[in-house]
């Protein structure tokens, strides 16, 4: 009998639960932010974001900040995340997996698209070749410009490092490099606006302030689709629809475009389609894998 009444407790509950619209105070929206900096950084800035979305849309949004790329991808197959601001190789890993789609793309000043690069500070390092046998810094197995094009790189370029280690974030990979904990390492790159260099280094600017004298960069990749916003397979259009709109208003608010600069160095948002990230694909076929043979 106790037995009975503890199912029938548990059932009255999940019943209740299960009557809170999606968007509403008991079963908020989950929006997630890849980690690719300070998570500090990223929920400061992100719950200006969430806010906006709340007060466009009438919808309750909840910002998260998952511990690492692939836990973004996961929860938006497991439905604990119902869209995000996600990388381009992460995208399509979700896609390819989960069926997720992306709707907008970001944008910085009419550009969609930035790169990867590999840094170093010893300046006995001028080039690739220079690295056999080094410590190599990169992001996440799932970072497009912190991990995926840069390691190919090295593998075109014959180089084979000794030791590779995964930092989880662009400005902690700099930070390895600058302190010399490892010979070199990945991460993103946008071009230099007014004279001022704009790519990953910038980041840790506060900390070392001489961070672009020391730390130089040594290769480029190729340009990669600019991040984009990505929903779960199943999310309702009509709330889709309200939130990709309040997203794209988001830099005529007095805050936004310094907010997204904060969060991913871009100023506004665009209209995108899978299409979108087929140059990316292209890459990975000349290499012979699928999205997922990478992070196995």
């Amino acid at each position: 009998m106790k037995k009975i009444l503890i199912f029938l407790t548990l059932l009255s509950a999940l019943s209740c639960t299960s009557k809170h619209e999606l968007g509403s105070e008991g079963n908020p929206i989950h929006f997630a932010l890849v980690p690719g900096q300070d998570a500090a950084v990223l929920l400061e800035n992100g719950k200006i974001l969430e806010q906006w979305l709340r007060d466009q849309t009438g919808l309750v949004v909840k910002i998260q900040v998952p511990a690492n790329f692939v836990a973004v991808i996961e929860g938006l197959g497991s439905q604990r995340v119902d869209f995000a601001i996600i990388n381009t190789f992460g995208y399509i890993l979700a896609h390819d997996k989960y069926q997720a789609n992306a709707v907008l793309i970001g944008e910085n000043n009419g550009r969609s698209e930035y790169w990867g690069q590999i840094i170093a500070k010893n300046p006995k390092i001028k080039s690739l070749k220079d690295l056999n046998g080094g410590k190599i810094a990169y992001v996440d197995p799932a970072s497009t410009s912190g991990y995926v094009l840069p390691a190919t790189l090295l593998k075109e370029a014959g180089v084979k490092p000794r030791e590779v280690v995964f930092a989880g974030k662009h400005d902690s990979v700099v930070t390895m490099v600058y302190q010399g904990q490892v010979d070199a390492g990945a991460t993103y790159h946008t071009p230099p606006e007014d004279g001022k260099p704009q790519d990953a280094r910038r980041l840790v600017l506060t900390q070392f302030p001489d961070v672009f004298e020391k730390v130089r960069i040594i290769a480029m990749t190729g340009s990669i689709p600019s991040d984009p916003v990505v929903f779960r397979a199943g999310f309702p259009t009509d709330q889709q629809k309200k939130l990709v709109e309040a997203l794209k208003s988001f830099s005529t608010a007095p805050n936004g475009k310094q907010t997204l600069r904060k969060l991913y160095h871009i100023t506004n948002f665009k209209d995108c389609t899978d299409q979108t990230f087929d140059p990316v694909r292209k890459i990975l076929l000349s290499l012979g894998q699928s999205a997922q043979d990478l992070v196995k």
